[in-house]
């Protein structure tokens, strides 16, 4: 379905290609609506080398193959795909124009899932580090797989602090690593590490190396080893479509929506990371389902043939 001088369209326009804009897919177009999706080709999700909490895989499964089989699914229904980068979303007489490329194409209502990059700490061969589990970005995914290793957490806020406190539920093996003078703990968060038992380097990073598996941490004139290393450096949320066009964004970056998905624009929609700070594949899917249901009854009358 490509777009050609304006006048493809569609019912629903989903942003993003991992779980959140796949499940709106796959729902919008069980619901019969005419379902575009544009790819950029960079899901967070694709990268995980296999996720154990999503529900239905006892064994795990790897994050691309996920994506992969969810984008069937969402064709064998009838969603098109394109894959490129959408430049701008307009508002156009109660719709939307949406440009990626030389395209464009008119869309009744627009699902944003283009969800949010993890920001990488400085240190060669990550995706081999990631792939190996030992670079890691989310506790909450995937703590279970690092219970009683030694385990590092690089930070540069506060909110390194309450990540490594986090995983004292898994592990007594924690060191706090400095990636900058920003992290500076006050003396009630000194004293809550000290009484869980997890250790703050004071010098700064100088070099982190990956090595047979492991990674090594050079700070000062020491080093420490680790099985694993967190990164709790944040996210960039990529909400920017949504605020150009004068969405609501909250103070961390996440679009502002209601209990069904709505954004503050009418005809616009959030799912996944870009629209929630729980970063999690079940909960992308769990918006974008309220979303799709919620757009499906919002586009009302049915589609033409």
């Amino acid at each position: 379905m490509p777009a050609e001088s304006g006048s493809a369209h569609c019912d629903a326009m989903i942003v993003g290609g991992g779980p959140a804009g796949l499940t709106g897919a796959i729902y919008l177009a069980r619901f019969r609506r005419r379902v575009f999706v544009i790819d950029e080709g960079a899901s967070r999700a694709a990268s995980i080398p296999r996720s154990h909490n999503v529900p239905g895989y006892p064994e795990g499964v790897a994050g691309g193959e996920l994506v992969a089989a969810m984008r069937s699914q969402a064709e064998r229904y009838g969603a098109r795909f394109a894959a490129g980068c959408v430049q701008t979303i307009e508002a156009n007489g109660g719709g939307f124009i949406v440009r990626y490329g030389r395209e464009q194409i008119s869309a009744r209502s627009v699902l944003l899932a283009s969800g949010a990059s993890d920001v990488t700490p400085p240190m060669p061969h990550l995706a081999e580090a990631l792939r190996s589990g030992a670079l890691r970005y989310c506790p909450v995914c995937d703590g279970f797989e690092v219970i009683d290793q030694r385990v590092g957490v690089i930070a540069d806020s506060a909110a390194g602090i309450e990540e490594a406190l986090y995983l004292r539920h898994f592990t007594p093996h924690l060191t706090i690593f400095r990636a900058g003078p920003a992290l500076a703990p006050d003396p009630a968060d000194r004293r809550r590490l000290a009484r869980s038992g997890v250790a703050l380097v004071e010098a700064p990073i100088e070099s982190i190396r990956l090595w047979q598996g492991r990674v090594t941490v050079r700070h000062g004139a020491a080093q420490t080893e680790c099985d694993a290393l967190y990164s709790a450096l944040g996210l960039t949320v990529h909400s920017e479509l949504g605020a150009a066009l004068g969405a609501k964004v909250d103070g961390n970056g996440y679009l502002v929506t209601d209990r069904h998905q709505r954004t503050t624009i009418r005809g616009l929609y959030a799912a996944g990371d870009v629209a929630r700070g729980l970063n999690q594949i079940s909960v992308a899917a769990g918006g974008a389902a309220i979303a799709a249901a919620a757009m499906h009854l919002w586009l009302g009358t049915p589609i033409e043939g």
